[in-house]
């Protein structure tokens, strides 16, 4: 039983005589439209009921929090990712989870995916279902998930590989329309960036060629710098020239041929004008303008859906009469129900047609202006008087002066105290100093709540985050000193040591100088940009916490426990650096001689910090040339495809995102502002 919206006629299969089925269907029809999702399911009283348990706020949240929990378990299990240090030298033992505890909560997880399956694909139906892909491939995903869980638990948690927490990242993907929207234009891009990443494959390939032929081998040793550093071999060669594409390596990969003749400078100039500064950005430039409209598109699509469903319940309404339904009209009294403060307008009409109909949802497009509550009401002229100073736009002004010098007396004394150890620190004058401020603090947030109210005072964010931090502010000085005093011992710990409490207040008064932000036009401006940024790169993100997700599981794969430091280097962590280094040492700028050992795939986390590290792109082919060394030159292809993933496409595709929502965010305001 499922609705669909043909023509001027209502079609709802199977419906009862009842009209509250319809006021019910038409409610439904209009949380579909303002969710923007699709109407196509069941519209039965008790599919409604379903649909609209499914679709609560709990329900959803509780999904959410199900994907959120089977993604962390990649931090506990085995290897855990629990130990305060990831460096092997001296790496404390970590805690192993038990076998049959990640398991359990696993299981958990999946017995609710199914519940969430069969939700879904009752509620769309088998003829549905079977044109989804993604519900096809969530069937796919939780049966391989289950039958290696019990493949696992069968060796009792010994082996060596789970195929499951690779499919784990799908279940993200599969929750979120706006995700599937990101990766099917990411798909449409994929042949364009294949086209360039080939046009760069061929750019390094004839460089390479050309330099080991110009850095050939010669009879002369004192010239073979070039050869025997960057161009020995043909591995060798292409990887030399791979990392300068990304300037990582430059100028040392020419120094060697440089020193020797300045000529030579010209083939590096060359290959970096080539790959890096016209290849790379025409890939930028392909890459945005295949996004172009990609936000739009995806915004015309939800307002589609959104139509569709308002048609839809103003078809359904119709239904609760013939009269209602010759004149295409329908009673006021029965779309009250729906909710919308704008119908009171047509109270005097009792009914509405169709476009009005539609117009009264235009209003859920539209920014609405948050309205505060009115000032208080003092009898006392005094009182009125006092309330007209605190309420005052200067009064905001003078706090930010305040939290100005407050900020720098924490910065003056910290530079006067920077050559001085936590024990010669007398941090009396600091406490004198953040008491004052503290103080003052507090009167600004006491006087504001008597000039506007709690009500008033709550209505502005600024207030919010000035008063919480005030209240914070004031229970870490009670709790680091009950009162300041002079003879305290800055090495004594209680709860924190004194020097951490004063660190603690120092940074949340750092933290609470952010008020000026809205205060100041252009940055509020900047600010706000972010914010809506943020908010809408929410799908790229999740998609990139999926690359992420399956690049860690794969690193872990391959390169567990793969480099290992020598025997002399494992020492206890008090131990100084120039024991450790005393009876090892390696070539400078090598994984070992700069200190790497803490970024492995020895477990989850060590793993994502890892391949950030590689993302950025500094000194990245340490890692790689630390790798092929320890385990052999085939694991740089593992490194060269997530460079080409996350600094390549996907920085790229980060700024074209960036361009194309500035773009659509400036047409949204100048549409709201001057239609």
């Amino acid at each position: 039983m499922s609705y669909s919206v043909a023509g001027q006629s209502c079609s709802v299969e199977g419906a009862t005589d009842d009209e509250d089925i319809y006021i019910q269907q038409a409610v439904v029809f209009i949380e579909d439209a303002i969710q923007y999702r699709s109407i196509n399911h069941r519209v039965d009283a008790s599919s409604l009921r379903l649909y609209r348990w499914y679709y609560s706020r709990i329900c959803q949240w509780g999904l959410g929090l199900t994907i959120a929990v089977v993604l962390l378990l990649a931090f506990i299990e085995r290897p855990s990712s629990l130990s305060v240090s990831s460096d092997p030298r001296h790496r404390s033992p970590t805690w192993e989870p038990p076998c049959g505890l990640t398991e359990s909560i696993e299981m958990v997880c999946l017995i609710i995916f199914c519940l969430d399956l069969a939700v879904k694909s009752y509620l769309i139906g088998w003829e549905e279902f079977r044109k989804n892909k993604w519900l096809i491939a969530y069937t796919v995903v939780i049966s391989i998930s289950v039958i290696d869980w019990v493949l696992s638990v069968s060796m009792v948690c010994d082996e060596k590989l789970r195929v499951r927490r690779l499919l784990r990242p799908f279940f993200l993907l599969q929750n979120s329309s706006l995700m599937k929207k990101t990766l099917k234009c990411i798909k449409r891009t994929l042949p364009e960036i294949a086209s360039v990443i080939l046009l760069l494959a061929l750019h390094l390939c004839l460089f390479t060629m050309i330099g080991m032929l110009l850095f050939a081998k010669t009879e002369v040793s004192s010239k073979n710098g070039e050869w025997e550093l960057h161009f020995r071999n043909l591995p060798n060669s292409l990887t030399s020239l791979l990392v300068l594409l990304t300037t990582a390596n430059n100028p040392d990969v020419m120094i060697p041929a440089y020193s020797l003749n300045r000529g030579y400078s010209i083939f590096f100039v060359a290959f970096s004008v080539i790959g890096t500064y016209c290849l790379m950005n025409l890939l930028t430039a392909i890459i945005y303008n295949q996004f172009r409209g990609y936000l739009l598109m995806s915004v015309q699509t939800s307002i589609i859906r959104r139509r569709l469903g308002i048609r839809a319940a103003f078809q359904v309404l119709t239904c609760h009469g013939a009269q209602q339904a010759a004149e295409n009209t329908i009673c006021l009294f029965s779309f009250t129900p729906c909710g919308l403060k704008e119908a009171r307008q047509y109270a005097d009409v009792g009914y509405m047609d169709r476009e009005q109909f539609r117009k009264i949802f235009d209003q859920l497009d539209k920014d609405h202006i948050k309205e505060h509550p009115p000032l208080p009401q003092y009898n006392s002229p005094v009182l009125q008087r006092l309330q007209v100073i605190f309420s005052h736009y200067y009064l905001t002004i003078l706090g930010n002066a305040v939290a100005l010098a407050n900020v720098m007396c924490i910065c003056t004394v910290l530079v006067l105290n920077s050559e001085k150890s936590t024990s010669e620190r007398d941090n009396y004058i600091m406490e004198i100093i953040n008491l004052c401020f503290i103080l003052y603090y507090l009167f600004e947030m006491s006087v504001k709540i008597f000039a506007f109210g709690w009500k008033g005072y709550l209505s502005y964010r600024n207030n919010i985050f000035d008063g919480f931090l005030t209240i914070l502010l004031l229970i870490t000085i009670y709790v680091a000193y009950r009162l300041p005093y002079s003879h305290w011992d800055p090495s004594a710990h209680g709860f924190l040591s004194l020097w951490e409490m004063v660190r603690l207040i120092n940074m949340l008064i750092v933290f609470r100088f952010l008020r000026i932000i809205p205060d100041i036009k252009l940055m509020a401006l900047v600010a706000s940009t972010l914010l809506d940024l943020v908010k809408n790169l929410r799908a790229f993100a999740g998609i990139l916490v999926v690359v992420y997700y399956v690049f860690a599981v794969f690193g872990i794969w391959l390169f567990e426990g793969a480099i290992k430091p020598p025997p002399e280097m494992s020492v206890l962590s008090n131990t100084t650096m120039d024991n450790i280094t005393s009876n090892f040492s390696m070539e400078c700028g090598t994984y070992e001689q700069l200190g790497y050992w803490p970024n492995n795939f020895d477990d989850f986390a060590a793993a994502i910090i890892l391949l950030y590290d590689v993302m950025i792109v500094n000194n990245w082919q340490a890692f790689m040339d630390a790798y092929s060394r320890y385990t052999t030159d085939w694991s740089k292809i593992y490194f060269v495809c997530w460079w080409l993933t996350s600094s390549v496409m996907w920085v790229n595709l980060f700024v074209a995102l960036i361009l194309e929502v500035k773009m659509e965010y400036n047409i949204h305001r100048y549409v709201l502002i001057h239609v």
